[in-house]
């Protein structure tokens, strides 16, 4: 995986503003960006490590965190709040015996929620992976999981 990673950061370490494309690119092989990678990358980029910690900490795409096979992202905004996301955030937990932020014990599926994805005419929204799914009724919502199994 070095190597590969080393692969990303020769592309990329003669341009300028190479970090951030460096890093999502480095989050698609690894799957998060733990503090190991994130060293590489600024020993790799010539650029403080305090630089690529503070990237990835600011933005929310990027996670220190490993994630399952699949990602379960519950919207906990006003309108999905209002109409149940709660109900759907403790389903989800317990379904697949997961904590917010935790990663079931197959590696499978990660929990997490959010703020808000923007799409409150749809509320309650969960997003599982690129696939976002509205409406969601608590009472189903692990139903939703099958097409991921």
């Amino acid at each position: 995986m070095a190597a590969r990673l080393d692969e990303i950061i020769d592309r990329y370490k003669n341009k300028p503003g190479s970090l951030i494309p460096v890093l999502q690119e480095a989050q698609e092989l690894v799957g998060y960006l733990p503090p190991v990678v994130q060293r590489h990358i600024s020993k790799g980029l010539r650029i403080p490590v305090s630089e690529v910690h503070g990237v990835v900490s600011f933005y929310s795409f990027f996670t220190m965190k490993p994630k399952g096979k699949h990602n379960i992202r519950v919207c906990l905004g006003t309108a999905c709040y209002v109409k149940g996301a709660e109900e759907i955030v403790k389903k989800f937990s317990e379904g697949l015996n997961v904590d917010i932020g935790g990663i079931t014990a197959d590696k499978k599926f990660s929990l997490e929620t959010v703020r808000c994805l923007g799409a409150c005419g749809l509320a309650p929204v969960v997003v599982i992976d690129k696939n976002t799914h509205g409406s969601v009724n608590p009472v189903k919502a692990l139903e939703l999981l099958k097409e991921y199994e």
